[in-house]
């Protein structure tokens, strides 16, 4: 979690695929807990965790990209344009409430 441009978030998530529905969780250990329906297959499940990332924060999905951890389920996400205070508020960061 941080920024590496002052106007782009870096967000630690922990990805379940196959869920039963796409949701965002809660924090746990600085990262956010998301579950996707999607299958971890062919990158589906790390497209699925861009739109509902990028709908959570308002912005369009080709402004959110997995820029760590790709085929694992700890991901870092960087949000092009959001500054990390402002992301971790939108997605109910304990420390911004």
């Amino acid at each position: 979690m941080g920024a590496g441009n002052s106007a782009d978030a870096v967000i630690a998530v922990r990805v379940t695929p196959r869920a039963a529905r796409d949701a965002i969780g809660s924090w746990r250990g600085g990262r956010l807990d998301i579950r996707t329906a999607a299958p971890p297959v062919d990158g589906r499940a790390n497209d699925a965790l861009c739109r509902l990332l990028a709908e959570a924060l308002g912005v369009a999905p080709s402004r959110v990209r997995v820029i760590r951890g790709t085929g694992g389920r700890e991901k870092a996400v960087r949000v092009l344009g959001v500054p990390a205070s402002e992301a971790l508020r939108r997605l109910g960061h304990p420390d911004t409430a």
